[in-house]
């Protein structure tokens, strides 16, 4: 471990973190918005309001939640998508929110099993938290909050990491408590031994031992500044993190008068200063009397929505002060602003519409990324999801784990080390995570049988008429365990889905320029609301041999008013008209024709499955 700890050391021309363009979502809330964030050496603090995405961040970093896009880099490595254990053995260390210690255990319990046997011991760490030492024998639930983040520090530390990630190790605590662990965080910063990434919002500590401050706003970046450029400047902070303000604080803000708050919040009266606030210490007093009534001004503190303080540039703001020096008002947010201002770029979401390229990126990364670069050529909007079950870290929009993760048992229930149950319950868990998906404008994908049995699932349970395209090994033989009841389009790949050729290259260009077209006519047509007969209801009528006549007679009765839909009675064509049913696209049903049923009570040729009425009961449309 202490090799290993050596060795990192070794890579100093690589920045420690590197974060670009991150983008986690909880649901359809879109949480981060394109991150970049650089650590190189030494301590950079993260600092925002509550809600702002800080502890998010955090728990990216650490692989606790999905990445949708963007990427993290280690040391010059990839860490994106990896799983927890592998970012910390990677030498990241991680201190929680809140601790998360185990209140029976005892502080030498927690030291024994984090010790790795690295350059930090348990001896070191006694040594460096003398408090830890004297209390090794009492539970984590008898320490006092300050002893409870030394043991959450210490426990990250035995890691041997070479970057450590601090969340809030000051929320909670007592001024005192606060400021011993700040000493500590200084002391570990004055050694160089490990980089800290430091998760603040007590401004005081942030700014005391970090190098340079980044402050959050509505899941970004929005700038990066020295830490003592923010520590004394104290109208940025106010302006940017709302910190210091209180109904019967006096703020005194450069460049500008005194204002006395004579009414609570949010209603502050202007009086005249008698503080020589001006530039050359002449006295400024307003040119006429000022009528409390007239002038009050409603103070609108900042929100997580507003950003014309910090969006505002900083050389536009010098050049106003001027003119504001001779207003007896405060310098910023002088009148609300809209709770939300469009962004210039717009930020896609997860309620937008996207083709979904499916497949097992560990061992068909190359000609998945092929097709999604020929759908992105389109114009059209793309995700990428992993299905691979080997544990591999992944390049994907989506990786394995956050599928995995909807599987009934968990993503336990799908890395079990046996391919054949594990590709079975990824298929399941794929099926599950699609139908929770907003916008699907088509998906395809490309694999052998393996990963058509992993796809095709998914494909089945979508809507008829959102394009599916599969291009398989499998698709010149019998296919109808694949498609089904379903719109599926099964291509034979010709050569073996592993690697680019010629003959592939060209086999998996036709699948998606096809795609593309089928999803670009469809946007096209909901444009344009085209219909012909979309405006009659649906009719749905079965027919097979003898009922022939009948049907067409029905039909003949009823095409001018509904839009009438007639299937082939052969097991598979009843399913087809159920499917329509539980999409939502038949008014009613005439089923005329039964040789299916019967063929599956004695054994018949074409049989129908156990499910055979199924929809009709569940969709209660008129059925006959």
């Amino acid at each position: 471990m202490a090799e290993r700890g050596r060795a990192r050391r070794r890579v100093e021309s690589a920045a420690v973190l590197q974060v670009r363009g991150l983008h986690v979502y909880y649901g359809q809330s879109h949480a981060l918005q394109g991150v970049d964030l650089t650590l190189e050496r030494g301590v950079h603090a993260v600092v925002g309001r509550n809600g702002m995405g800080k502890t998010t961040l955090c728990n990216a970093i650490m692989g606790l939640l999905p990445v949708a896009r963007g990427s993290i880099r280690f040391q010059g490595g990839d860490i994106t998508g990896l799983a927890p254990y592998k970012v910390s053995s990677m030498g990241v260390g991680y201190t929680p929110q809140g601790r998360r210690l185990w209140p029976s255990l005892s502080v030498e319990e927690h030291l024994r099993l984090a010790e790795t046997g690295g350059a930090w011991s348990i001896d070191r760490i006694y040594q460096t938290f003398p408090r830890l030492a004297e209390r090794r024998r009492n539970g984590a639930g008898q320490l006092s909050g300050g002893e409870q983040q030394m043991l959450a520090i210490s426990r990250a530390l035995l890691r041997d990491p070479e970057l450590l990630v601090l969340d809030e190790p000051t929320e909670g605590l007592a001024p005192v408590i606060v400021d011993q662990v700040e000493k500590l965080l200084a002391e570990l910063a004055a050694e160089r031994d490990v980089s800290i990434l430091l998760i603040e919002q007590n401004i005081a500590v942030a700014t005391s031992i970090s190098d340079d401050v980044a402050i959050m706003v509505n899941g970004r970046i929005s700038r990066v500044m020295p830490a003592s450029e923010l520590a004394a400047d104290r109208a940025l902070q106010e302006r940017l993190l709302g910190v210091g303000r209180h109904s019967h604080e006096d703020v005194e803000i450069s460049g500008a008068p005194a204002v006395d708050v004579a009414a609570p919040p949010p209603v502050e009266k202007v009086a005249p200063s008698t503080s020589g606030g001006l530039t050359g210490g002449e006295a400024a007093a307003p040119t006429e009397p000022v009528q409390p009534n007239e002038q009050a001004l409603v103070y609108v503190p900042p929100t997580r929505w507003s950003s014309a303080a910090w969006k505002a540039d900083e050389g536009t703001r010098r050049e106003n002060a001027d003119r504001e020096r001779d207003r007896s008002v405060r310098p910023f947010d002088a009148k609300p602003e809209p709770l939300f201002r469009e962004p210039r770029a717009p930020v896609s979401s997860a309620t937008e519409s996207f083709v979904y390229v499916a497949g097992t990126f560990d061992t068909k990364s190359a000609e998945l990324q092929y097709i999604r670069d020929l759908v992105v050529d389109h114009g059209l909007r793309v995700r990428t999801v992993d299905l691979s079950t080997s544990g591999k870290p992944s390049s994907a929009d989506v990786p394995p784990h956050e599928v995995a993760a909807w599987h009934p048992r968990g993503a336990g229930g799908v890395f079990t080390g046996d391919r054949g149950a594990s590709v079975r319950a990824m298929a399941e868990a794929f099926e599950r995570w699609m139908r929770r998906q907003g916008g699907v404008a088509g998906i395809i994908s490309a694999a052998g049988s393996g990963g058509t049995s992993l796809v095709t699932p998914a494909m089945r349970n979508l809507p008829v008429g959102v394009p599916k395209v599969m291009i398989s090994t499998v698709a010149s033989g019998d296919v109808a365990r694949y498609v089904g009841s379903s719109d599926i389009m099964m291509m034979y790949s010709v050569t073996d889905v592993q690697g680019l050729n010629r003959i592939s290259r060209r086999v998996l260009a036709n699948g998606a320029n096809a795609l593309a077209g089928m999803v670009r006519d469809a946007a096209r047509e909901a444009v344009s609301k085209r219909s012909l007969d979309d405006d009659k209801p649906g009719l749905a009528l079965t027919m097979f041999g003898v009922t022939t006549a009948g049907v067409q007679q029905i039909v003949a009765l009823l095409e001018d008013r509904y839009d009438c839909m007639v299937f082939h009675a052969t097991g598979t064509g009843g399913r087809s008209m159920e499917k329509l049913a539980d999409s939502g696209m038949l008014a009613a049903a005439v089923d005329l024709t039964t040789t299916e049923v019967c063929d599956m009570m004695m054994g018949g040729v074409f049989p129908a499955d156990e499910d055979r009425f199924g929809a009709f009961i569940r969709t209660r449309i008129p059925w006959v």
